[in-house]
């Protein structure tokens, strides 16, 4: 028992030295890789030198000892190689099971993207950040703007009584009266805009904000499949 915790002991730490030296490329002078190679090693010389040492053992038993550790081994190994994959997978899987989670992940050219799920409704929902408050909203991209509820623009901070309401827009409830605003800074997982054009609607018009062209329009990729959408910087 105290063999096996040893070995497993040096594989985890083995494990996460690679991970935590993952950028610099070397881990105590050594090549990552080589070092990978050193740490897969070893279990399988403390085997061959315990199977020499200990005796009493017989053969048969050695062997299948050995066998177990280069198991352990090459799963501990073919885990640091395939971190990467192993992790965008996870993430994946997240925004499927969690709709409106915006889930970044980064593609195989490296480039980071959201990838948000539709709702059991049907739509993209998610939450974007409008300085420190949290926005749920309905992405859009039959509005030409960002569109706020009347309670969200009360909660991000803008006074109702320092807009006006000139302008006529269409909504799912009919016609309605909103007012041109200029929002600070939007958040959305990486992706953050300043400055973004939007509308306030008049209160009781507009079930939950949208999230529209005025910040749609300035992302480099937009791609809306079955049930996933993709957004990127």
């Amino acid at each position: 028992m105290m063999r096996l915790i040893v070995v497993l002991a040096i594989l985890g730490l083995g494990l996460a030295v690679l991970i935590f030296n993952h950028d610099a490329g070397e881990s105590f002078g050594i090549r990552n890789d080589d070092f990978g190679s050193l740490v897969a090693t070893l279990p399988i010389i403390l085997m061959l030198s315990a199977g020499i040492v200990a005796s009493r053992r017989s053969f048969g038993q050695s062997i299948r000892q050995l066998a177990i550790w280069v198991l352990i081994a090459l799963v501990l190994v073919t885990g640091y190689l395939y971190r990467n994959d192993f992790s965008a997978v996870g993430e994946r899987l997240l925004a499927g099971l969690a709709p409106g989670k915006a889930v970044t992940v980064t593609t195989a050219d490296g480039s980071t993207e959201v990838v948000l799920h539709k709702s059991l409704g049907g739509h993209f929902e998610t939450t974007i950040a409008v300085g420190p408050v949290s926005v749920p909203v309905l992405i859009d991209t039959g509005a030409s703007s960002v569109a706020l509820r009347y309670e969200d623009a009360v909660r991000i901070g803008i006074d109702p009584a320092t807009i006006n309401f000139t302008r006529t827009v269409m909504t799912a409830n009919g016609r309605a009266s909103a007012a041109p605003v200029r929002i600070p800074e939007i958040r959305l997982g990486p992706i953050t805009r300043t400055n973004v054009e939007g509308v306030v609607l008049e209160e009781g018009r507009l079930d939950r904000s949208l999230l529209g062209m005025s910040f749609l329009s300035t992302l480099g990729l937009l791609q809306m499949q079955t049930d996933e959408l993709r957004l990127r910087d």
